[in-house]
């Protein structure tokens, strides 16, 4: 008999979703205000500042690939919910820091502080959601990813248009950090009894954190959703990084519409992510996920062509729309390849994947706006990684499914939700 749609939500369901859209505001708004962020803190965009601004992010990935390599053991002595508030509120202080910043390097170093947070906040707010649903999990995934989406778009369009009026963006960033303050008070707040109980799990031993994450590195299905973390990651984070610079560099110089444009992509994103988190079923991920890519090809191949604001936000909305799905669907089609593997390990060594995709390929556009080639033509990038991952994924479909075994240990920190 087919499962119901009724979906199942709990406080603890709230403060993941806060944490995304907190998450994704400190992540966008330093894009959205880079023009007039850059002319303040002395490297215009215009004369030479685009890798400057690409090492922003790049700095923040390292630090967030660090915080991820250790967010497991972490959440193996602390629990998943403990390590996953505090990280929250790190996150938030890093971005109070960033909107006192009085120079390029202090704010390097504040985004990296930041960065930490962020890392442990991407390692396992995925995972913590799949423990607190075990029936059709890569729903509520595509959910809670659904609102990084929404803090995108409004982020976005509220910080263009307060740019516009003349507010500064430290006052942007500042808002962030007290909005963080939030969902850490959710998540870390005590509760009483059942799921929203307080997890306090007997420590695990980080022995066993190595022994569940090298069992996962050693199967070559692996690697495979590693790639396409990596490519997913790289192609959706170029679009959100730089399509308000782009827009306000050739096509409208007003803030406002570079803010636009970045929630153009969000809005896709957030309509494709909450969409599909209602109305697919998990054994349709595959077809989800390369049907996308396909479809994200042909539009974003377009982008570098228009010539014409109206025309480049339509197609920054389908262009979001097409890459909602990625990142959570593939995490949970993972999942569900290896399920003889620990769940928390595998969501965080992916996102180890995703997160350094979303940093070198920023990177790389930044440095080939910078170059002869110019960000116009960068944008090529996106239906680039897009392709090849669809190759990818489908790859990975014709392979045999592994057999339907539990892991062999329970997954460090599980709060026992």
């Amino acid at each position: 008999m087919a499962s119901s749609r009724r979906m199942v939500f709990q406080r603890l369901d709230v403060a993941a979703f806060l944490s995304f859209f907190t998450y994704a505001a400190g992540s966008v708004v330093v894009p959205v205000a880079l023009v007039a962020l850059a002319a303040d803190l002395g490297f215009p965009l215009d004369s030479g500042g685009m890798t400057a601004g690409g090492v922003l992010h790049l700095g923040r990935t390292l630090t967030m690939v660090g915080a991820m390599l250790f967010c497991g053991f972490a959440a193996g002595r602390w629990g998943q919910r403990r390590t996953f508030g505090w990280s929250v509120l790190l996150m938030a202080l890093g971005l109070g820091l960033a909107a006192l910043t009085p120079t390029y390097g202090v704010l390097l170093a504040a985004i990296l502080l930041a960065g930490v947070g962020e890392g442990v906040v991407e390692g396992l707010a995925t995972p913590f959601v799949q423990s607190l649903h075990a029936v059709e999990p890569g729903r509520y995934i595509n959910i809670a990813h659904s609102f990084w989406s929404v803090g995108v778009f409004v982020t976005v369009l509220l910080s263009g248009a307060l740019l516009s009026l003349g507010v500064s963006w430290r006052w942007l960033l500042a808002g962030i950090a007290l909005l963080g303050i939030v969902p850490g008070a959710l998540l870390l707040w005590p509760a009483r009894g059942g799921a929203l109980a307080a997890g306090s799990p007997p420590a695990v031993s980080w022995r066993r954190v190595v022994r569940q994450s090298v069992e996962i590195l050693r199967l070559p299905r692996f690697w495979l959703f590693f790639t396409a973390m990596f490519l997913a990651g790289g192609g959706e984070f170029c679009l959100t990084f730089w399509s308000a610079s782009y827009i306000q560099l050739y096509l409208n110089p007003a803030p406002w519409a570079g803010g636009v444009g970045t929630a153009c992509v969000a809005a896709g994103m957030a309509l494709g992510r909450s969409g599909w988190g209602y109305l697919i079923r998990q054994h349709h991920l595959h077809r989800l996920i390369l049907g996308s890519a396909l479809a994200g090809v042909a539009v974003t191949l377009c982008l570098p062509a228009v010539r014409t604001l109206g025309l480049f936000l339509v197609l920054l909305f389908l262009a979001g729309l097409a890459t909602a799905p990625f990142w959570p669907s593939v995490q949970s089609r993972c999942a569900d390849r290896l399920p003889q593997v620990d769940t928390t390990m595998l969501f965080i060594l992916l996102s180890c994947a995703g997160v350094p995709g979303c940093g070198v390929l920023t990177w790389l556009m930044g440095v080939l706006g910078d170059g002869p080639v110019g960000l116009g033509r960068a944008f090529y990038l996106v239906p680039a990684c897009y392709l090849i991952l669809a190759g990818v994924i489908a790859w990975e479909g014709l392979l045999k499914a592994t057999p339907r075994t539990p892991p062999a240990a329970a997954a460090p920190g599980g709060d026992g939700h």
